[in-house]
């Protein structure tokens, strides 16, 4: 298969490592003749450049699709595979077929297309870069709104990652409903609670 003609898509996850919040995953189709400069992985880049550069992506990619899975499902499956769960959902909600996936991580996902997983693939494949992007930004946000209905965790600063201040937090005011049961910190205080 020849990558240069072919419609080549990326995924990226974000929030596998946070014990609180859904696991989301996104996927872009970039036009080759629409390119975006700056695309790198989204873990380096400034909130505010992250914003605007998922904004353009969103303007200028062929196609993209969200997907997610659960503080329930990550639960109930492990996080691996709500993971790749979540990939497989962005991957449904795409409106054109690619002919070849970059997945990021060393994990494929079950999707009925050709591909290959690349571990810092957010850094080296512009698509994966994009994916990533998106993610973080439709994640970001969704965790800053839990920051207003659940006050005093500071959700909009740590997005979930098991931050010093998080786990205080956790300790002080109780596990809530986007916590995830099964990861430690989490689970220590349910545990304790018994």
């Amino acid at each position: 298969m020849d990558l240069d003609t072919s419609i080549v898509a990326g995924i990226d996850e974000v929030g596998r490592g946070c014990i609180a919040g859904p696991v989301v995953a996104a996927i872009v189709i970039l036009d080759p003749a629409n390119p975006i400069a700056g695309l790198k992985d989204s873990k380096t880049i400034s909130p505010r450049r992250r914003t605007l550069l998922s904004q353009c992506i969103l303007e200028k990619a062929l196609d993209w699709s969200i997907g997610r899975a659960e503080v329930s499902e990550i639960t109930s499956i492990n996080i691996l595979q709500a993971t790749l769960l979540a990939m497989q959902r962005a991957y449904q909600g795409l409106h054109i077929t690619p002919d070849w996936v970059w997945v990021d991580g060393n994990r494929y996902p079950e999707i009925p297309c050709q591909g290959d997983s690349v571990v810092q693939g957010d850094r080296l494949i512009a698509e994966i870069s994009a994916a990533s992007i998106i993610a973080k930004v439709h994640r970001d946000r969704e965790m800053n709104f839990y920051d207003v209905l659940f006050p005093g965790y500071c959700f909009s600063k740590h997005k979930g990652y098991p931050t010093q201040h998080h786990v205080q937090q956790l300790k002080a005011l109780g596990v809530t409903a986007v916590h995830r049961p099964t990861f430690t910190p989490v689970n220590r205080l349910i545990i304790k609670a018994m």
